[in-house]
Parts: C-alpha cells; structure tokens; sequence
C-alpha cells in the first residue's frame, strides 16, 4: 500500500501569514491522520522576489507553530534544468508556441480590433490572450526569435485538449477527514492559452507544481480554494506529461474584515508580527479554527 504524501509548498516573496499557517497545519494533521508524509517545498523560481531570509522566515514560522516536515526541503530553483526537460518534450510535441506579445501589448491588440467588451477572460478576470501569435508561420516565428525578440512559451491549450482520449476530472476531498471524495470536471480551456515559460522566469508556476509534485510521489495536495480553477490546468499537464494525478483538497481561505482572502502584496499580518506581539502558536490555531 503505497503511504500518503503531502506537502506544504510557500514562496519565500513574503512573510507567511494567517492563511499559511492553515494550510500547514491542515497538510500536518491530515497527513498524521492517515499515517502520511509532510514535505515542504519551497517555491523560489521567481529569484527576482524570493530571498534567502524570507525563506529562513518560513522554517522559523513552522517550527513555532510546531509543524515538522522531511529535511531537506526541495527548493525549486535548484532544479531549473528538469523543468526545461518538461519543457522540451512540450516543444517536440508541438504543444507549445512562442507569444511575442506582452500583457499590455495583448490589451491593446485587443481593444485595437474592438472586441474588448465582449473579449473572454480567465477565472482570476484577466483577458484571455489573443490567438494571433498562435496563427504566425513557424518561419515568422523563427525569425523573430532570431532577432532578439522577447517571447513567452505558452501552452496550445485548444491542441493539447484535442489530442486527449476523453474528458478531464479530478478527484476531491469534500472535507479535512478525507472521508467522501467526489469528481470534479477540469475546464483548463477557461484560462486559454497559460504561460509555461517566459525569459525572466524560466518556468512558470503550472509547469513547477506539477513535475515537483510527480517527482515527490505527491498523492494528496491540500491548498487554498483560490487555486481550485487552476487545477484545471495542472490536469492537462499531467496528461500531457503523463503524470499520475493526486487527489486534492482545496480549504477554505482565512480572510480580512472586508471579506478579501489575505496577501502579501496588501501586508496581511505576517506570523512574524502576531509572534512578536505575543501571540502564541495554540492561539493562531484557534484563529485558524485548527
């Protein structure tokens, strides 16, 4: 019988908060419950943002709450080359194109032929990218690339779809207990066309997530609904890939006092500050509901 492996897997861009240490300790408890594994990763491939003492701030925060994990973590950025690998294969197989566009230049292409009204967007409310790079020559292609032009590798999701024997689903936990499961259908053609790759990351975050949780045995991902959608896409690209899907778990989001799900970019309240307060680890799990 093959043991339960979870994971806990931050980015060192920020201090952890409220919302983090529910989903460690949610990975914790859950994977006791089962007789399983806790590992943590630790997401850096953004080196722009991520920094060695926001990182040293994640393993202060759970070993105060009291949270154990597998040493060593697995830091992404250490494994750069095995994500072009992926990459590589999805070039081969055609999967994958060159977007020369950036996000303002497709703003404008799309307002430009006036259809910004009525234009798609994904689930987070961004417009979904225009089809036009995907409609270029692969000589046009190549002699952009030759030139020097800045591209982004992004996934041909209308092809990758098509070339699947059947639907997509995923299978989900409807509670903390992992008693009842039930199916959930994947619409990754709800985000378009997704970035795998881009010139200053040389990875994105769909393409890391799903090989790092393939390469650890990941059976169970436990992570905030806000990713909930998203799962869509990391199911297509363990088709692509021919990964085994986990089963997932997608908790519910600790949120402000204007019901918006916390963040680092808007200062939510790190451990670091409510440790420094006073606060002990027995009272974030109780605000927590843990």
């Amino acid at each position: 019988m093959t043991t339960p492996v979870f994971r806990f897997a931050p980015s060192p861009n920020g201090e952890l908060h409220l919302g983090h240490a529910l989903s460690a300790l949610l990975n914790r408890q859950m994977a006791d419950a089962v007789g399983g594994r806790m590992l943590l990763r630790i997401e850096d491939i953004d080196t722009t943002r991520c920094t060695p003492e926001f990182e040293a701030g994640i393993y202060r925060d759970l070993e105060w709450l009291g949270i154990d994990w597998e040493r060593p973590a697995r830091r992404q950025s250490e494994h750069f080359v095995d994500y072009a690998k992926l990459l590589d294969r999805l070039i081969a197989d055609d999967l994958v194109y060159p977007a020369f566009m950036s996000r303002s230049e497709a703003r404008a292409w799309i307002v430009e032929h006036g259809e910004s009204r009525d234009w798609p967007r994904d689930p987070d409310g961004a417009p979904l990218y225009p089809d036009a790079d995907k409609r270029l020559s692969k000589r046009e292609r190549r002699r952009r690339i030759a030139e020097g032009a800045p591209f982004a590798w992004r996934l041909d999701t209308e092809k990758a779809l098509a070339g699947l024997a059947g639907p997509l689903s995923w299978t989900e936990f409807s509670d903390p207990q992992l008693g009842s499961t039930r199916k959930v259908d994947a619409q990754p053609e709800l985000w378009g066309d997704v970035v795998l790759a881009r010139k200053d990351v040389a990875n994105s975050y769909h393409l890391a997530v799903v090989a790092d949780d393939a390469l650890q045995g990941v059976t169970h991902v436990v992570r905030g609904e806000d990713l909930f959608a998203a799962t869509g896409i990391h199911r297509l690209l363990q088709e692509l890939l021919g990964f085994p899907p986990p089963t997932y778990f997608h908790h519910w989001l600790v949120t402000d006092r204007e019901g918006r799900k916390l963040s680092k970019s808007e200062q939510a309240t790190g451990l670091n500050a409510l440790r420094a307060a006073g606060v002990t680890p027995e009272e974030i799990k109780e605000m927590v509901g843990r």
